[in-house]
């Protein structure tokens, strides 16, 4: 269904059986899986920040003004992909899309004083290359059991009674629960006994643009014999992300790659870090890659029948932020 990298999965398999600390990173098609031993992580150009595992830090000192400037595509461009998402969509081939862009931005900060200086649970800079500050984690395998947390629904916190507008917004909801569902397929794929733990839980994110509230739910399963400890098999069954895709998966994938006209590269990929035991594991959001010297932030939203173009666009726009204050 998907291209594959199999021996480096089977590699990852290896490593968590022997329960070997290692941190990896697969971009989104799973075409490039990279390994980094903890004792390779330093020579590899990797900064990382989780709430595990944290790379030595170097303080940088931000800039006095911070300047942060952004350059959406029009509405009449962002439509197009809309349209064709939508009409697919009508015709049953997908009922949640997670449509993105790529738009590019300008500022005064380098990628590595955005990685020092952002607030996030879950933060990598990568060689120049890329930086991401993401709040979303993708799964968790904690005494062999194994828990996601999908993360759908974002509003302005500045708004009033802006909890309960999320709470009640009956596009975010069905979004919600599309995506809980599908994770909960996805998890049961690999798990036994899944089940929904808690759901439609509200997160406050605080950046340096605004503040925001997101919406996210806990499901938990325990791993069955076939993939206990073996961290490579699972990834390469669970991935791409259900919830930076949508479903159904491959007609989705398909979707996407024609509607959204630029290559995702890591971006909505995953990374994550085994500790010899446990892993804990982040879906690639919040995203800045450099190409050449132009900055680009990578952005977007998932798309039901009921989506609205204007807000869809407005999403995609209010998600270009860096969470620094």
């Amino acid at each position: 269904m998907f291209s594959t990298n199999h021996q480096k999965f089977m590699e990852m398999d290896e490593l968590s059986l022997q329960k070997v600390p290692y941190f990896f990173i697969i971009d989104f098609l799973t075409e490039n899986v990279e390994i980094y031993k903890e004792n390779e992580i330093k020579k590899s150009g990797l900064s990382i920040d989780f709430q595990g595992y944290k790379t030595p830090s170097i303080y940088h000192e931000l800039p006095q003004k911070i300047e942060w400037r952004s350059y959406p595509e029009t509405l009449e461009s962002f439509q197009k992909g809309f349209e064709y998402v939508q009409k697919n969509i009508q015709l049953g081939n997908s009922y949640l899309v997670n449509y993105t862009r790529k738009t590019r931005i300008e500022t005064n900060l380098s990628l590595e004083e955005i990685f020092y200086h952002s607030n996030a649970k879950y933060k990598v800079f990568y060689k120049d290359f890329f930086v991401f500050f993401s709040p979303e984690t993708f799964v968790k395998i904690i005494d062999g059991k194994i828990f996601t947390y999908p993360m759908k629904g974002t509003i302005d916190a500045s708004l009033e009674n802006a909890v309960e507008i999320l709470r009640n917004d009956k596009k975010e909801k069905a979004e919600h629960y599309t995506v809980v569902d599908l994770l909960r397929n996805d998890l049961s794929m690999v798990a036994d006994n899944v089940k929904v733990d808690q759901f439609q839980h509200i997160d406050f994110i605080k950046t340096h643009q605004k503040d925001l509230y997101a919406m996210s739910s806990e499901i938990s399963g325990n791993l069955t014999p076939e993939f206990a400890g073996k961290v490579g098999s699972i990834m390469k069954r669970l991935l791409p992300a259900g919830s930076i895709l949508g479903a159904p998966k491959p007609k989705t994938l398909e979707i996407i790659l024609n509607a959204e006209g630029y290559d995702r590269g890591y971006y909505t990929g995953v990374c994550g870090w085994f500790d010899g035991k446990n892993l804990d594991s982040c879906v690639m959001i919040r995203f800045i890659e450099k190409e050449g010297d132009q900055l680009y932030f990578k952005s977007g939203g998932g798309i039901t029948h009921m989506s609205k173009l204007e807000d869809e666009y407005q999403e995609m726009k209010n998600k270009i932020y860096v969470p620094i204050h």
